[in-house]
């Protein structure tokens, strides 16, 4: 081969090794942008993807969130049902038992009290009163239990002999009833028109105590002066007030 075959030979080789490394640097070139380009293409966007997977993640969030909402909700309003049926089934549990307790008390009885005049200073009557004064009987529960006790007791007033018995009237005054536990007392005044007088009077000598709603009576010792004799009187200075 001679020098010029040879040289043309040696360039031709050099052009070729430059080809190659033109195309193996664009194939690079091409492989790196369709890489980009797939990568691209699979993906269009890495933010759009993950916008995509936090929206999906959001929406699970918010579907186990709304979930969770709901079942909180839920147990919350079925707690607080339960809990306001509990409530106002406790409420008319306890209406119940007060109505219960209320009307299982029953009145008191003339077997289960003691009667006697109130003779403390500040209860004796005032023989100087001319009709204005009063005296007390106390009524006390003697019963083991509760009872009830209101209104207008029955008064008669007798004499020695049992000749004579006067019923007293009643005042006009309002009344209601009260609750005595074993040992509470109670009491109801009687007004009296006192006198010395040698006529025109009326001497008690027992007391018959009729409690409200009874028809048996307890009997008390008359402990004070004669009475004006008012018994058929239309409006006697001597009457009886409500228990209370």
């Amino acid at each position: 081969m001679n020098s010029a075959t040879t040289g043309r030979t040696v360039r031709r080789r050099t052009l070729r090794v430059a080809a190659a490394a033109l195309t193996a640097a664009a194939a690079l070139t091409l492989t790196a942008c369709s890489g980009s380009d797939a990568a691209t293409g699979t993906k269009p966007a890495g933010r759009t993807d993950k916008g995509a997977a936090a929206g999906e993640s959001s929406g699970a969030g918010s579907s186990a969130g709304a979930q969770g909402s709901d079942a909180r909700t839920g147990t919350d309003a079925k707690a607080g049902t339960e809990a306001g049926g509990t409530g106002r089934q406790a409420g008319g549990t306890q209406a119940a038992n007060a109505g219960k307790a209320d009307s299982g008390v029953e009145r008191c009885h003339t077997s289960g009290l003691k009667a006697a005049f109130a003779t403390g200073e500040d209860a004796v009557p005032d023989p100087n009163a001319g009709g204005s004064t009063t005296t007390s009987v106390v009524l006390t529960n003697k019963s083991s239990r509760a009872c009830k006790i209101g209104g207008f007791p029955g008064v008669d007033l007798k004499t020695e002999n049992g000749g004579g018995v006067w019923s007293l009237q009643r005042s006009t005054a309002k009344h209601g009833s009260i609750t005595l536990e074993p040992g509470d007392s109670t009491d109801f005044t009687i007004n009296l028109a006192l006198t010395k007088e040698e006529e025109g009077f009326w001497q008690p000598a027992f007391a018959v105590i009729t409690p409200p709603n009874e028809t048996t009576s307890l009997t008390l010792d008359w402990p004070w002066d004669a009475l004006v004799d008012q018994r058929g009187a239309t409006h006697p200075a001597t009457f009886v007030n409500p228990i209370g």
